[in-house]
């Protein structure tokens, strides 16, 4: 009987404990998608990357134009096909995220430093938002919003 109560106190005890740890390693994934989706498909043109980040119906509202899948695909091409490529190191200040379930949302700041032969030629700053789903592969962004902050 004492053991089944001592059993008792520390499922109320770590039960806590591990749903903040999970909560966290969402988060941390979130982020993580965030940061490694804009190095592999903006900074990287990887297109073989793009379904890992993104889910088949995924939108990009980006100053007032809709991007979709296709929209995606052929940024990567037209950005291969260009002569010089510069060099785009992307950093982010996360504001906010919120995981309910299989669905989160993350706000952040995102920044990137343009740079051709090593030296910044530009800096960009969006403000920004994404909502993602969980799916049996992972975290994968669903829909991403992103305003122009000027300078």
């Amino acid at each position: 009987m004492a053991a089944n109560k001592i059993a008792f106190l520390l499922l109320i005890f770590i039960a806590p404990l591990t749903l903040k740890a999970q909560k966290k390693s969402n988060q941390e994934q979130l982020k993580s998608l965030i940061q490694n989706s804009f190095d592999d498909i903006f900074s990287e043109q990887k297109k073989e990357k793009v379904t890992q980040y993104y889910t088949d119906d995924f939108l990009l509202l980006e100053a007032g134009v809709v991007w979709n899948m296709d929209s995606v695909y052929s940024y990567i091409e037209r950005a291969n096909a260009r002569k010089i490529k510069p060099e785009r190191i992307n950093t982010f200040d996360f504001l906010e995220i919120k995981v309910k379930g299989k669905t989160a949302w993350v706000a952040y700041q995102n920044y990137a430093d343009i740079r051709i032969d090593g030296k910044s030629v530009v800096k960009l700053h969006w403000l920004e938002s994404g909502s993602a789903i969980k799916t049996k592969e992972g975290w994968k962004l669903e829909l991403l919003h992103s305003t122009v902050v000027p300078r």
